[in-house]
C-alpha cells in the first residue's frame, strides 16, 4: 500500500538545495515514483498470490486510480494556484509535489521581493525626478503624456491626473512646438516663450516606444543676460560722455597753444569735473563688484547707529552747501553688520535726497525701531518719483529724468548699491513716493540689536 501523505516543509527556512553535484536532478524525481510503482506491483502480486488473478488486478488498478486522483488534484490546485498566484500560501503536497511546491514558494518569494526592490527604485526615482529644476514628462511613441514631474507642469501649464493619456501636442498648442514635434530634428532643443516663461526645450528618444520631453527655464538666465548687456552699454555710455568732453578739451588745448588763461581754467575745471564723475562711476562699479562677489564675505562689527547717522546727515550737510534744512534722528538700538557697507548705503539714501530736493526743502533722516525690524528712513520734501518708476528704481543706471540726473551728477548706482548692501544684511529697501511732493526711502534690517 501506498505510504502515509508526508508533512510539508517550512519552506522559508528551507535549504536552496541539499542535492549532491553528483546526481542528476531528474534522477531525484524519478526515484520516488518509481518506488511508489513499484509498491503497486508489490501489492497486486500479493493479491494475485492469496486471492487469484482478478483479485490482484482490480487491486491495481484501485491503486492506479487512486494515485492518479490524488495528482488529478494537485494539478488542480496548482492551477487554481497559478491563476491567483498572489494568494496567501500555496497548496500543501507530498512526494515530489512537495520539492515541486517548495521551489514555487521561493520562486514567488524571490519575486515579491524583487517587485518590492523596483516598487522603491520607481518611488525613489520618481521622489528626485519631483525634486529637479527641470522639466520632465515621459511620452509613447504616438506623443501620448505618460507621466510628469511637478517642473513640467508648471512650464507648459500640464496636469497630470487630468492630462495623462492626451496627446503632448493637443495640450500644447504653440506652434513653433508643434513644428518641432512634427519634424523630429530633435539635436538641438527648442527655445519658447510660454507662460510669461522663456523654455528650453528637447525630446529625447529612450526605447523603441518612449520618448523625453525635457524643459528648461531660462528666463533668470535671459533676464541675467540682458541685464549684463545693459550694464555693458550704460557703463560704456557713462565713461564714455566725460572721456570724450576731456578728450575734446584736450585736442582745443593742443591746437590752440596761446589760449587764454580765463579760458583755460574755464577748459580744467570742466575737465577736473568730468573725472571726478568718472572716478565716481568706477568707484560704484567696483562697490557693486565687490558686493556681488562671494570672495568678499559679509565682516559683522558692532556698528554705532548714532554716530553713523550724525556723520551721514553732516555729508549731506555739507554736499547741500545750505540750501537744504536736514535734520535726524536716532530713537533705536546699535546693529550688527559692516560699517563700511551701512555708510555707503545710508549715505546713498542722503545724497539722492540732497541731489532731488529743490532749495529750500526738508530733509529729516531717521533710526528707529519697528514691529520686527530697524528701520534708517530718509523723507524728503524733493519732486518725489511716479510709481511707474518705483519698481525699477533699484536697476543699474535706470533714470527717471536722464537730464535731470546729469545735473545732478549722480552715477545712476547708488540705489543698486542700497540693494545689495540690505540684501546682504538680511533687510530690504521700501520705496514710497508722490511726485510733486516728496519721497520717504526706508531700508529695514533683521533685529539684531545688542544690549545696552
Amino acid at each position: 500500500m501506498e505510504a502515509a501523505p508526508e508533512a510539508t516543509p517550512v519552506v522559508e527556512d528551507a535549504p536552496a538545495s541539499t542535492t549532491p553535484a553528483s546526481v542528476h536532478p531528474h534522477l531525484l524525481f524519478w526515484v520516488p515514483a518509481l518506488l511508489r510503482l513499484s509498491l503497486v506491483f508489490v501489492a497486486a502480486g500479493v493479491a494475485w498470490w492469496l486471492f487469484g488473478l482478478v483479485a490482484g488486478l482490480s487491486l491495481a488498478l484501485l491503486i492506479t486510480v487512486a494515485l492518479l486522483v490524488v495528482q488529478l488534484s494537485y494539478l488542480h490546485q496548482l492551477g487554481e494556484w497559478l491563476n491567483h498566484p498572489h494568494s496567501s500560501r500555496l497548496p500543501d503536497g507530498w512526494g515530489s509535489w512537495t520539492d515541486v511546491f517548495a521551489r514555487l514558494y521561493r520562486l514567488r518569494r524571490d519575486d515579491e521581493r524583487h517587485q518590492a526592490e523596483l516598487a522603491e527604485w520607481l518611488a525613489r526615482f520618481r521622489q528626485a525626478m519631483q525634486l529637479l529644476p527641470e522639466g520632465v514628462a515621459i511620452m509613447d511613441d504616438v506623443l501620448f503624456l505618460e507621466w510628469c514631474n511637478p517642473t513640467a507642469e508648471r512650464h507648459l501649464g500640464l496636469t497630470l491626473e487630468k492630462d495623462k493619456g492626451r496627446r503632448v501636442t493637443n495640450l500644447i498648442r504653440h506652434p513653433d512646438f508643434i513644428d518641432y514635434i512634427i519634424l523630429g530634428r530633435y539635436e538641438q532643443p527648442l527655445t519658447l516663450a510660454i507662460r510669461n516663461r522663456k523654455l528650453v526645450v528637447q525630446v529625447i528618444p529612450f526605447e523603441n516606444r518612449r520618448q523625453i520631453l525635457v524643459t528648461h527655464d531660462a528666463t533668470e538666465t535671459e533676464r541675467i543676460e540682458a541685464m549684463r548687456r545693459d550694464f555693458i552699454a550704460n557703463a560704456s555710455h557713462e565713461l564714455r560722455t566725460p572721456l570724450t568732453v576731456i578728450v575734446g578739451f584736450l585736442e582745443i588745448a593742443m591746437a590752440d597753444p596761446g589760449m587764454d588763461e580765463k579760458t583755460r581754467v574755464a577748459h580744467l575745471k570742466l575737465m577736473t569735473e568730468q573725472g571726478q564723475r568718472m572716478q565716481r562711476l568706477i568707484e560704484d562699479m567696483l562697490t557693486l563688484s565687490r558686493l556681488e562677489s562671494s570672495e568678499y564675505p559679509l565682516k559683522r562689527e558692532r556698528v554705532d547707529v548714532h554716530a553713523l547717522v550724525e556723520q551721514v546727515a553732516e555729508d549731506a550737510r555739507a554736499l547741500s552747501g545750505g540750501r537744504h534744512e536736514i535734520e535726524f534722528s536716532v530713537e533705536g538700538p546699535d546693529v550688527m553688520g559692516s560699517l563700511d557697507e551701512l555708510r555707503s548705503a545710508f549715505g546713498n539714501l542722503a545724497t539722492n535726497a540732497v541731489r532731488y530736493t529743490p532749495e529750500g526743502g526738508r530733509i529729516l533722516l531717521s533710526w528707529t525701531r519697528g514691529p520686527n525690524d530697524l528701520r534708517f528712513a530718509v523723507a524728503d520734501t524733493g519732486i518725489g518719483i511716479d510709481e511707474q518708476h518705483i519698481a525699477r528704481l533699484t536697476e543699474r543706471f535706470y533714470r527717471v529724468d536722464k537730464s535731470r540726473s546729469r545735473e545732478t551728477q549722480g552715477t545712476g548706482l547708488g540705489l543698486a548699491i542700497v540693494k545689495h548692501v540690505l540684501l546682504r544684511h538680511g533687510g530690504k529697501l521700501a520705496i514710497r513716493s508722490e511726485a510733486g511732493k516728496g519721497s520717504v526711502f526706508t531700508a529695514s534690517l533683521p533685529n539684531t540689536s545688542l544690549p545696552g
